[in-house]
């Protein structure tokens, strides 16, 4: 694994530095969008919408609309200057009981290794945290956005799972929630705790369920090759004539060289009677070696 980012934790007056790594990773398989009928990658292009221009990528802003249309442009100089507390630092806030937040709450997962030379003070707070059987609440600013974390045991690793503020959970407002419930009969509940029952196990074991899908798919794929059912794109005209031309310009500078170099050797007073006799006979020679 790669360390995605460099920083600490805070824990009260002791600080450990760490390495953070992605826990999870996406296992989709990738698929491009192409050309159904040659294969050919379908490409987008950046583009202006007032002036019709293509925009290159270094001058794209962040924008924020107004309802009436108008525009907030944010430049990246803007956001440098807004406060960052807790960059690169992990600031341990609080303890709680790990069953207290809602997995809703739950947004990505990172791996935390200590640093050279803060072995001790990572397994100290690893231990301790186990022992008191809760989690840590901490702030966190990763890729300019400040969240809130939460730090637990793993695997004797210590794992940061980011989490969502409160108002970017949604509360729902459906409409039966609104109206009397239906009546369930004791007898429909006790059936339904029934099926609950036979179908309980004593943990969850995620090794023993399967991505079907994926695994369709990649027998798709897999099949696709070896029946040599497959397209190889047409090189596109416009970059197959620089190609060409860049060949051509090889030549020709390389065929210049070989005409040039023994002129170069010849005095200057010399060169007009002795590049008489030269062309001369090699006219008359290509006839007599062609046929």
């Amino acid at each position: 694994m790669r360390a995605m980012w460099k920083g600490s934790v805070s824990f009260g007056l002791v600080t450990i530095p760490i390495h953070l790594y992605a826990a999870t990773e996406n296992k989709n398989v990738s698929l491009r969008q192409v050309h159904e009928a040659d294969g050919g990658r379908i490409q987008y292009k950046r583009f202006c919408t007032v002036d019709g221009k293509e925009v290159p990528y270094a001058e794209i802003a962040k924008g924020y609309e107004l309802s009436d249309g108008e525009m907030v442009v944010i430049t990246d100089a803007d956001l440098a200057e807004l406060p960052l507390s807790s960059s690169r630092t992990i600031d341990v806030l609080e303890f709680v009981p790990l069953e207290s937040i809602d997995p809703i709450n739950f947004d990505k997962s990172y791996y935390l290794e200590p640093q050279k030379a803060a072995t001790k003070p990572y397994v100290l707070l690893r231990d301790a945290l186990h022992k008191s059987g809760q989690v840590a609440i901490a702030k966190v600013a990763l890729r300019q956005r400040e969240a809130l974390a939460v730090l637990r045991v793993v695997s004797d690793v210590l794992v940061m799972t980011t989490m969502l503020w409160p108002d970017e959970v949604r509360v729902p407002d459906f409409a039966f929630l609104q109206e009397d419930p239906p009546q369930v009969r004791p007898q429909e509940l006790t059936m339904a705790g029934s099926l609950i029952d036979s179908l309980a196990e004593p943990v969850f074991e995620p090794d023993k369920y399967e991505d079907s899908y994926r695994e369709a798919l990649d027998a798709l794929i897999q099949a696709k090759i070896d029946g040599k059912d497959t397209t190889r794109p047409v090189v596109a005209g416009g970059k197959a004539e620089v190609v060409d031309l860049m060949s051509a310009l090889q030549a020709s500078v390389s065929a210049a060289k070989k005409t040039r170099a023994p002129a170069a050797k010849t005095p200057a007073r010399r060169t007009k009677k002795a590049a008489e006799p030269e062309v001369k006979p090699a006219t008359k020679r290509r006839p007599t070696k062609s046929a």
